[in-house]
């Protein structure tokens, strides 16, 4: 019998920064659980709203044509079920901050004008709420002097994800447990279905992740636990069939940079903090995450300096 969750998935108003109490919650929120929600952020309710219609939209569309959307780096583009993940599909867009890949992604698809209307301001909002959070998280650490272009650089993935669960799959697994590889993931859940669940670590107990209207949940990944020499935590969280419904979500993940070793700034390193991992690449990192099926955070035991 799984324990019962004492905690609670904090939720941070950006509009209150920079009150410094906001920044100890932010930090507290990173390195307790490694997820938050925020609230009162640049999106607008409305472009949330039609993102989901135009998602949803994509998702409903025949198979042979969701197929189309594919990339040169394997595990990209569209995934459809497989009999370890049956009521799991999604489409992908690889560095989607790129208005080639975008291009790319809506010739794959056929998209409709609106359709890519609404996708290029949502990707142009997603962004700046993703460089926003980094900036605020490094400062919350108290670096004040890191180069926030330097993330501008590292390559954002979209995954719109639809689950189709049926009544025989009720109490089943959608997704296993597993974390994010890269820095940090910004969800826009499914607004009726719920599911996702959050593991707390401390307990062994699991935090379900009700909707919750014009939030979006910010979880961190692997990178950010290498790139903070370990303090802030990498979450891991599930997907549970919690009715027969369909759920939709549309994921933005910072991955890591495309060039260059990944590695916790000086500030983050003395005696007390010894540096945790040598430097690695992503590209290498995610490679041995794929090739051991390390997929909840026990491949940075490779990079692990001790």
């Amino acid at each position: 019998m799984e324990k019962k969750a004492t905690k609670s998935i904090s939720v941070i108003d950006m509009k209150e920064f920079p009150n410094p109490d906001q920044y100890k919650k932010l930090r507290e929120a990173c390195e307790d659980l490694g997820c938050f929600r925020i609230i009162n952020h640049s999106i607008p309710l409305t472009l949330l709203s039609e993102m989901k219609k135009v998602v949803r939209s994509l998702l409903d569309l025949p198979t042979e044509i969701k197929k189309h959307n594919t990339h040169v780096i394997a595990d990209r583009g569209y995934r459809g079920s497989i009999p370890s993940l049956p009521f799991y599909e999604s489409l992908g867009i690889y560095d989607m901050a790129s208005s080639e890949a975008l291009q790319t992604f809506f010739e794959q698809l056929d998209a409709i004008p609106h359709q890519r209307e609404i996708i290029e301001k949502y990707s142009k909002a997603i962004v700046e709420v993703a460089m926003d959070l980094v900036k605020k998280m490094s400062e919350s650490l108290g670096l004040t002097k890191i180069d926030n272009d330097l993330f501008k650089e590292w390559p954002i993935q979209y995954r719109f994800i639809k689950y189709s669960f049926t009544p025989e799959s009720v109490g089943t697994t959608g997704v296993v447990l597993h974390s994010d590889s890269g820095f940090l993931t910004i969800l826009q859940d499914d607004e009726n279905v719920s599911g996702l669940e959050v593991l707390d670590e401390s307990s062994g107990s699991f935090l379900p992740v009700n909707p919750l209207a014009g939030a979006l949940l910010v979880n961190l990944g692997d990178i950010a636990t290498a790139w903070s020499n370990g303090r802030f935590c990498n979450m891991k969280h599930r997907v549970i069939c919690k009715e027969a419904n369909t759920r939709v979500s549309i994921g933005t993940f910072l991955l890591g940079p495309r060039e260059g070793t990944i590695e916790a700034p000086a500030e983050l390193v003395d005696s007390e903090h010894p540096r945790r991992y040598v430097p690695f690449t992503y590209e290498d990192f995610f490679n041995v995450r794929l090739s051991k099926d390390l997929r909840s955070g026990e491949a940075l035991q490779v990079y692990s300096s001790h």
